[in-house]
Order: structure tokens, then sequence, then C-alpha cells
């Protein structure tokens, strides 16, 4: 391992102290999650906030209107849930950010330390959680495999189901009879098939696959007691559509929503109405479908991105709203139909933002969905194309401190929702297959020549950057367009495609054997044709780096071997590491972290 250049971290991006101060406060600024409560006892909630400067859970009980910090760790608490009845909180325990643990509880109230959930149930990686009166069901993955476990009346327990392909959890039924998972045993993670378990003793009930790249989600049972359907999201028509399944009759009924783009559904407590959340050009709107009447009405949210939603026991909707001007905010809208803020921390409100335009650019796969961010002045401008994560995950209308950053920097953003996003249909989504990487980036190319042909790029000055998936890209647009690109600022990428398979958790490996067709051994030449160290002898801009030690999704040591081929080369080059996973919870490291990329950007470009 070669001693890498490090990234600096300015103490200061903007020499006038109210730019400077605008900046830091978008990502001080306290902000809090959607809180969900607990089924029997909704007085009592749970929700995320980083109001301590790291991200952990807190606990709400609405009636006093008393709020408890729940966890307390270092580098923060993402995942936690309520028991039904209300009298125990479960959150995962991972080490600093490794994502490999297991489930523990402690009393809602507090006042006892937590203890492990399921006694008997390895760390491993979570694979889904189902909370009931009397079962628990709980799903782990390790580099075995999956594992499902089922505890009756607080008893040991059981191995239910086990296998060497992805899958995990789905919902338990309301009278806790029967459990839906979800499998791979058809060898495609990414198209997963549903299989329904007697809780009493693991039997199978019914199995629905719709097959060969056409994958089905289990999102909850009703909530009626003795009522066994489930909501089902399939994709038989090339996008995400609803249907109902009856698992005990084993019959279904597909339920025909007419809106564009792609729909999730979740129960009104009452089992009589589903409440829908539609995705349609990289914004949200909320809808309520009579299962009755075939009724679709409108609930009234302002224009921006409905992050998640859920409908109380007194009819109330509560959801998560963001847009790409304004800080994000939690709100509610009563069954009298006035919508208003439902949690605000205390503290100031993030700083105010520009807002995301659209773009509809024509690539090589049919019209690219672009969104941009234009600073104050006349372009051409420095632009930064920031590519998101996932792949299947996509770019939305909604606010963030990172992009206002760049914004504030003199920076034009642009993101681009490739060949691999979501809410644009199945097709969309799945043309990577066996091509990974290097379809994205004929997208982002497309979208490129268009932003410097409109007048708002400046072709000089032109920055590929991304996390995760979107860091994958960074290094493999650097290597294979390097004439488009001054810089590359890659966060926790994939950079040695063969040997992050190596090192990355099996959930991992599954996901890429059903993006490549297979795995390494049986096809290395995709592998390598989409691996970034593949290309890096033809770098030419500077680039940086930033990783986590401890990161489970893009390991540090395939980072290394790309570092190193870019130290033998004496390439131009800077590594930021941090002591977390994937990302980090903790606010003042992420500001560090978007100090030091926009930095790097302005001395390369004033270099050049």
């Amino acid at each position: 391992m070669s001693q890498h250049p490090t990234a600096q971290v300015p103490d200061q991006l903007f020499p006038d102290p109210v730019a400077e101060a605008r900046w830091r406060a978008r990502f001080a600024a306290p902000r809090v999650s959607r809180p969900g409560w607990a089924e029997d006892a909704p007085q009592r909630s749970l929700y995320l906030s980083n109001l301590g400067g790291v991200w952990e859970v807190y606990a709400w009980d609405r009636d006093s209107d008393t709020h408890r910090q729940v966890t307390n760790r270092k580098n923060g608490t993402t995942s936690a849930t309520l028991t039904p009845d209300g009298e125990h909180i479960w959150w995962f325990a991972d080490t600093d950010g490794d994502e490999f643990g297991h489930w523990v509880s402690e009393p809602y109230g507090g006042g006892a330390a937590p203890v492990p959930a399921l006694p008997g149930t390895p760390d491993a990686y979570p694979a889904g959680l189902a909370l009931g009166n009397r079962v628990v069901a709980l799903g782990t993955a390790t580099d075995d495999g999956t594992t499902i476990w089922i505890s009756r009346d607080g008893g040991p327990s059981e191995v239910v189901y086990q296998n060497e392909h992805d899958g995990g959890v789905g919902s338990l039924a309301k009278d806790e009879t029967f459990l839906v998972i979800s499998h791979s045993e058809h060898g495609d993670s990414r198209h997963p098939a549903l299989r329904v378990l007697r809780t009493d003793d693991g039997s199978t009930v019914a199995e629905k696959w719709d097959g060969k790249g056409k994958g089905l989600d289990a999102l909850a049972f009703s909530p009626v007691p003795g009522d066994q359907r489930v909501l089902i999201l399939h994709e038989r028509r090339g996008k995400e559509e609803l249907l109902l399944w009856d698992v005990e009759a084993d019959t279904e009924v597909e339920l025909s929503i007419d809106l564009p783009g792609e729909i999730v559904g979740d129960w009104y407590p009452d089992g009589s109405a589903l409440l829908i959340s539609h995705t349609y050009q990289a914004r949200n709107t909320l809808h309520r479908y009579d299962l009755t009447t075939g009724e679709l009405s409108t609930v009234d949210t302002a224009r921006g991105v409905v992050s998640s939603a859920e409908v109380r026991p007194d009819g109330t909707v509560e959801y998560s709203w963001s847009f790409s001007g304004q800080p994000p905010a939690v709100r509610a809208i009563g069954p009298d139909g006035v919508d208003r803020v439902l949690l605000e921390p205390q503290g100031e409100r993030a700083p105010e933002s520009v807002p995301l335009d659209d773009a509809f650019v024509e690539g090589p796969g049919g019209t690219v969905h672009a969104l941009v961010a234009r600073p104050e002045g006349e372009g051409p401008f420095p632009t930064v194309f920031d590519l998101h994560g996932g792949p299947h995950s996509a770019d939305e209308d909604r606010f963030s401190a990172y992009r206002a950053a760049w914004v504030d920097a003199g920076f034009a953003v642009v993101h681009v929702n490739y060949r691999g996003s979501t809410g644009y249909g199945s097709v969309w989504r799945d043309a990577i297959e066996g091509r990974p990487g290097l379809t994205e980036l004929e997208d982002v190319a497309a979208v490129h020549a268009w932003a410097v042909g409109s007048g708002l790029a400046d072709p000089a000055k032109c920055v590929v950057a991304g996390g995760s998936w979107g860091g994958f890209l960074t290094l493999l647009a650097v290597g294979t367009q390097p004439e488009l690109w001054a810089a590359g600022v890659a966060s926790v990428p994939v950079a040695d495609y063969v040997a992050a398979y190596e090192d990355e958790m099996e959930p991992l490996r599954a996901y890429d054997r059903a993006l490549f067709g297979g795995s390494p051994e049986e096809l290395p030449e995709r592998y390598e044709a989409s691996s970034p160290i593949t290309y890096v002898d033809k770098v030419t801009a500077p680039v940086l780096v930033l990783a986590g030690e401890n990161d489970p999704r893009c390991p540090i040591r395939q980072i290394e071997n790309y570092l190193d081929r870019l130290a033998e080369r004496g390439a131009e080059y800077r590594v930021y590491r941090y002591n977390a996973g994937h990302g980090s919870l903790v606010i003042a490291e992420t500001t560090r972290q978007t100090a030091a990329e926009i930095d790097f950007a302005r001395q390369v470009l004033a270099a050049g």
C-alpha cells in the first residue's frame, strides 16, 4: 500500500462570512424524519434526528409531547422500530457503520440498558424484520446466504428458511398466522419472487413469481385481522404497479390506477383504501384509492418530493416533504384537509437555495431526464455533474445542502437520471444489465453535450462527481471519457470491481451476479470492461477519492488497489479517508467532506 496524498480540508470555503455561515448552516440545521408509531399504541412514536450533530433515534410521546434521545453512538444509528404494544424499541447495533451486527431492545421509556432482542441469532447483515405481539420474524444475511428466524411467544428463535440466495422478511399478517418472504432462488436478486409461510410451523402456503425480469415486492398485509390479502408491487407491464394477493385463497386482483410514471402504496388503517405515492419526472403526488369503488382522489401536497407517508388511525396523513429550493419538513394533512407542520426540531431552519429546472435530452437509449441548478450570473459556468448512487435510485426535486454548497461556490449542478434509474419504467431501469457503468455514461455524455451546447457548462471546467454507484461511475468516466472531465470526485466508489466483489457483503455479490449475468469467474470480460481500474492508465484529470474505513459495500482494499495504480503512474490525485462505513451520519464529518470536495475542484480548475 502506497502513502497516498491526502485531501486538504479548508477552514473556510468563502471569504464572505455571511456566505460561509450560510452553507454550513444548511448542513448543521436540525432535521427530523417522519415519525412512525406503535401499531397498537399510536401515541408512541420514533423518528431520526441530527439534533445532536449525529443522526440518532428519538422517541416521542404524543400525549405528553415529550421527546427522548434513545441512541447515542459515535457513528450514529438509522434503523429502529417499535413493538406493536409500544413497550419496547428495537434498534440495529453495528460497529462504526459496517452494517454488521444484531438487533437490541430497550424499554420505550428508557431506564434499562439495551439487550439482544432475539438471543440465539448470530451477528449478520439485516435482511428484514417483522414484529407482532406474539410472533417475531427476523432475516439475516451472511456469506452463506439468507436465514429467516421466527420466535413465538417470546420463546427461542427457530430457523424457518435458509438458502444460499439473497432474500428477506417481507410482511407479517395482522393475525400473525402468515409471513411473506422474498427470495431469489431462481438466481436473480434484482427481480425477486415471493413465498408465504405459516408462522406456526414454517410450512409453505403459497408461491408467486412473475418470471424472468419481473420482480415482486410484498409491501404490507391488510391491517384488518383475518384479512389475508397482501399488497404487492409488480412490473408486468413495464412499470411498477399494484395488486392484492389473497394468500389463503391464492387469488389476486390487479389494481388499475391510471397515473403516468410509477406508484407504490400502503393501507388505510381500516383496510378500505390505499394511500398511493405516485412518482413522475422526479416528483411525487399522494392519492387515496378506494378499494370498493376504485375512485382515485388527490391528497393535496405542495409540488416537490414526498419521501414517505403513512395514515394515522384517525385518517390523518403524515408525510415527509422536500423541494429543491426549501428545507425539508414533516407535515400532516388531517381529515379536515388542513395541511400543517407536524414535527419541527428546535433551532434555526436551513437557509433556502435555488430550485431545480428540468432538462430532457435525447440520448442513445431514449430521452434522459436531468435536473439543473444554476448559480447567479451568466453562463457558461463551471459545472459539476453529480451522479446518483444505486444505481436503482433517482435524483429528485428535493432539497440538498450538498448541492447548495456547490451552487454557492459558483458551480452549476447537473443531476442525470441515466438508464438504470428508477421512476422511468422497468425497461429504463434494467437497460444497464450486462453492461453496467458503460451504459449509464452514454447518457451522461449526452447530457454533458447538451449542457455545453446550451451555454450552461464551460467545457473546460466540467467536474464529474458522485457517491457509491455514482462514485463508481465517476472513476469509470475519468478513465473512459477523459476528454470530457477536468476533475473527478468519487466518494465511496467501486474502483476495482473484481476485488470489490470478493470483499463486499453477500447480498451485493448476489446483486452483481444478477446485474452482470454471473460472477467474475463466469464472466471475467464483462467485469473487466466495467471496472474503473481497467482504464486507470487513461486517466488524465486530477481525482479525489473519499473512502470509509469500514465500508461493507465498497470495501477499502479495492479502493487501495486503484489508488496504488494512480501512484505508480505519478497521476495527480488526493484521498480522504474517514472512520465510518458507506457514508457518515456525523454532520461535522459530511461538512468536512463537502469542503474538501469543493476546495479540490476549485484548485484543479484554477490550475487548469
